[in-house]
């Protein structure tokens, strides 16, 4: 670590401010109070047409959940990374990573069922709750900013949503973190 690459401090910081935020409530909420969103007028808003048990459900999540052999987020870069990964729901419960600074993910290292519940879906589906647990789900960074934003929202968030569609998932269990 040199003065020259400021990576290694950058992200010492990030997971550090994550670990205070949620160690201490009120910096949590300065933090959360400093954010600015980006508005939308339209609500992405679907209504309930066909019942849970009869339905495919896949998880989606912005917690950096990756595949040990897929390529980690970039966290070098400040801005985020617009991409995903796609989730095998049958082997991520014992394949896992988790690249993400920007968040204490220490209790989900342990448990992936805390940002990614695909256990719980699982016995949700076996007791007839749900009808089906879909075979792939996405995962995404969830620290997108600047020119990455429409990136997300115009290639990303589309390429996803038409795989979805592609596999004949009903609904979809969103997991931010």
């Amino acid at each position: 670590m040199t003065r020259e690459d400021p990576v290694p401090i950058k992200r010492a910081f990030h997971q550090g401010l994550s670990r205070l935020a949620a160690k201490w409530p009120a910096l949590s909420r300065r933090l959360v109070a400093s954010f600015n969103p980006i508005e939308s007028a339209t609500v992405p808003w679907h209504p309930v047409r066909k019942p849970l048990a009869q339905s495919r459900l896949a998880l989606v999540t912005t917690a950096g959940v990756h595949h040990r052999r897929q390529q980690p987020f970039d966290m070098q870069d400040s801005q985020g990374d617009p991409s995903f990964r796609v989730i095998d729901g049958q082997t991520i419960a014992a394949d896992y990573n988790i690249t993400h600074d920007y968040y204490d993910h220490r209790d989900a290292d342990r448990d992936l069922n805390i940002v990614f519940p695909i256990t719980r879906l699982k016995e949700m589906a076996a007791a007839g709750c749900i009808g089906k647990v879909a075979d792939e789900h996405f995962s995404l960074m969830g620290h997108i900013d600047g020119r990455h934003v429409h990136t997300l929202m115009d290639r990303t968030t589309p390429e996803i949503v038409r795989r979805l569609k592609a596999a004949g998932v009903d609904y979809v269990l969103l997991t931010p973190a």
